[in-house]
């Protein structure tokens, strides 16, 4: 069971979710892959969370962990089940958004998406794209408890759920919240990524 009081987003949370979502990838291998330089990268993390929450459209089914004064402390991503992947629509309409985000880098950021989904489970289940705890959150259990929530409706409606880190420190705390590890895959010279899955307790 969650550890702190979790509640579903509101549009009106989207500047705090992007804001620590940009601060936790800051180290992200992946991201670290893409944008090799820090400075670049702490401009251009905003505007990528920027357009995945706007391609994400409703963010009822993003779980806030909440601190003390109430304030997010850490955000779980979802993506419901069947709908893991970007639609080619929504990924043409953020086209724009992704030139200004990625520059020269978009094929390749493009090439690491179409791995992803390649390595991608096909059952129906929860797909946990992104959790981020904000910068002195760490440490405290929220993270856990943002995941937690979705995952005690997943046991409850017996749906399994799913997701990819590049972060093998990571790796362990899935675990502990009952996911395995799948298999491992790397895109040509990014970094390994573990596919993880979790059936429902």
């Amino acid at each position: 069971m969650p550890r702190h009081p979790v509640r579903a987003a509101t549009p009106a949370d989207r500047p705090a979710v992007i804001r620590i979502l940009a601060d936790a990838f800051a180290d992200d291998p992946a991201m670290t892959w893409l944008f090799s330089d820090p400075a670049r990268r702490a401009r251009r993390l905003p505007r990528l969370f920027t357009t995945i929450a706007r391609v994400d459209a409703d963010p009822a089914i993003w779980s806030l962990s909440l601190a003390g004064d109430g304030t997010p402390a850490a955000v779980a991503m979802w993506r419901a089940p069947g709908a893991w992947a970007t639609p080619p629509l929504a990924m043409l309409g953020a086209l724009p958004a992704l030139v200004g985000t990625f520059g020269r880098a978009l094929p390749r950021a493009l090439a690491l998406q179409s791995a992803l989904e390649a390595h991608h489970p096909a059952p129906p289940h929860w797909y946990l794209q992104f959790v981020g705890c904000a910068p002195g959150q760490q440490g405290k259990g929220h993270g856990g408890s943002a995941i937690g929530a979705r995952l005690a409706e997943c046991d409850a409606t017996g749906l399994p759920a799913a997701l990819e880190t590049a972060t093998e420190s990571n790796v362990g705390l899935y675990q502990a919240l009952g996911f395995r590890v799948t298999g491992t895959f790397r895109h040509r010279d990014g970094p390994l990524f573990w596919s993880m899955w979790r059936e429902p307790a």
